[in-house]
């Protein structure tokens, strides 16, 4: 397959590129997150040994490691804990958590605390329209050190995380930028960050970051009125 050598070495890069940004951090007794790309047996070790903990998404590149925790949840009785938020971005969404220790000494993976499978469901309040997903995971930190809510917690804050870059890289094509010399990709990362926040500030539930910035191109006097620049402001921005 000649895609597995190229995964192979994104993996190689990636874990390449996370270790020396970690290595200037305090990390220890913090939860450090990372989606599939970056759930090695390499990084885990390192974390664990700087005294971190790490908290992994289990998915097909790691595929052993996924049928082992898929099979322990096939079956399941009630959720070790449920979270239902009624949001005001239109729909209503619970979040159930199951949590196991049954694989720690079986799993070919450093310092198992315990794997988790975590289980989505969204209702459109306007349209009835149902989704449901189910995401696998694995952290170091056992039962004693993180409670099923925790862990919901810890996973939550991952993918808020991994929002705001989905919304930056899908209207600025940020992963492909060719600004890669001196200051030049911090720089222009804040300046997004600082735009699509000052966007947030004012989207209504029913409008996209994506929406917004179509119509500001064709209405740029609007980016004054956001940016605070003219005498009708708040008036200006909200009728976006």
């Amino acid at each position: 397959m000649p895609g597995a050598g190229c995964d192979e070495l994104k993996r190689t890069n990636e874990i390449g590129m996370a270790i020396p940004l970690l290595d200037g951090c305090n990390i220890a007794g913090k939860d450090i997150t990372a989606d599939a790309l970056l759930t090695q047996r390499a990084l885990a070790t390192y974390l664990v040994e700087r005294r971190a903990h790490y908290h992994f998404t289990v998915k097909g590149n790691q595929p052993t490691l996924e049928r082992d925790i898929a099979l322990l949840f096939e079956t399941r009785d009630a959720a070790d804990f449920v979270e239902i938020e009624s949001a005001d971005h239109g729909r209503i969404e619970t979040r159930r958590i199951w949590c196991r220790t049954a694989l720690n000494a079986y799993l070919d993976f450093p310092c198992v605390g315990q794997v988790f499978l975590i289980e989505r469901e969204s209702i459109h309040k306007k349209t009835g329209e149902y989704s449901r997903e189910t995401a696998l995971g694995i952290t170091s930190r056992t039962p004693q050190q993180a409670s099923p809510q925790r862990v919901l917690a810890i996973n939550r804050g991952h993918w808020s995380i991994e929002s705001v870059h989905y919304i930056i890289d899908w209207n600025y094509d940020e992963d492909r930028s060719r600004i890669r010399t001196g200051f030049g990709p911090e720089n222009i990362t804040r300046l997004r960050r600082f735009a699509v926040g000052i966007l947030k500030s004012f989207q209504k539930p029913t409008q996209s970051i994506a929406g917004m910035m179509r119509k500001l191109c064709f209405r740029t006097r609007m980016v004054f009125d956001y940016l605070r620049m003219t005498k009708n402001s708040v008036t200006g921005a909200s009728g976006l």
